[in-house]
């Protein structure tokens, strides 16, 4: 009996470290494009690209997987990375993605938004972002809102929220409460990053306070996206505030 017993526990603890281990696995694309699931149908897309000011550069997506179906938040750097990236799931995995969310007007956000049109996929911005691309004669995504969006994705709620300026003026979120994730995207920084990166478009005056919005509005964040750099938890919204003070009273 007592040997049953221990089996039926080393068989649990094996299913419960293969769990982790499958939710955490990495999967390499090229040297320039990965995924990472870290949740049953839940994937962080990290591509990377070369910049000027800060050499190669890495950037997180999200992409959630719900009946055979996927939404991606932002795209990788280019068109060809969100063609690889787009066409490796859909293949491996069997899965359709039928819709598509920007955080905000960057390229590491948008840069693969035609590939996305050509596909026939819904695209979806703050009204902001939509004005934005327009000025700027960007690829426009096809669906607006102001302030917020709920998206009942096969029964996963996904709201989008515009809390106010940041990393740019359109920054939004997205709270999957199920989950209780949040892509913070740009707005937040990793924990090891030092400086809040490029600026040259922030709302510095404004970032901070739409920090504190967002963890007024999401109080039981455990999952936290940022645009760049590793996950973590609540603590990288305080860490965001930290340095934004830290920046001010250089």
């Amino acid at each position: 009996m007592i040997k049953r017993k221990v089996l039926i526990l080393l068989i649990g603890l094996m299913g419960a470290t293969l769990l982790h281990a499958q939710t955490e696995s990495k999967i390499i694309i090229n040297e320039d494009l990965q995924l990472t699931q870290i949740q049953d149908s839940i994937f962080i897309h990290k591509s990377w690209s070369h910049t000027e000011s800060f050499g190669r550069v890495s950037a997180n997506g999200l992409i959630v997987i719900r009946n055979g179906q996927a939404i991606m938040i932002d795209t990788p750097w280019n068109k060809e990375m969100t063609k690889q990236l787009i066409e490796f799931i859909e293949d491996s995995l069997n899965v359709q993605f039928v819709k598509f969310i920007a955080g905000h007007y960057h390229e590491d956000c948008i840069g693969g938004l035609d590939y996305l049109q050509t596909r026939g996929i819904e695209t979806i911005a703050n009204s902001l972002t939509v004005k934005k691309c327009k000025e700027d004669k960007l690829y426009v995504p096809s669906t607006s809102f102001v302030d917020s969006l709920i998206i009942d994705f096969n029964g996963l709620k996904l709201e989008c929220r515009f809390l106010g300026g940041g990393h740019t003026f359109d920054n939004i979120t997205v709270w999957i409460p199920n989950e209780q994730l949040l892509f913070g995207g740009c707005l937040i920084k990793s924990s090891d990053s030092r400086t809040l990166g490029y600026i040259g478009e922030a709302v510095l005056e404004d970032w901070d306070f739409t920090v504190k919005k967002v963890m007024e509005q999401y109080e039981n964040i455990e999952v936290v996206i940022p645009g760049h750099g590793n996950y973590g938890g609540a603590e990288l919204l305080s860490h965001t505030i930290e340095l934004l003070e830290k920046h001010r009273n250089k």
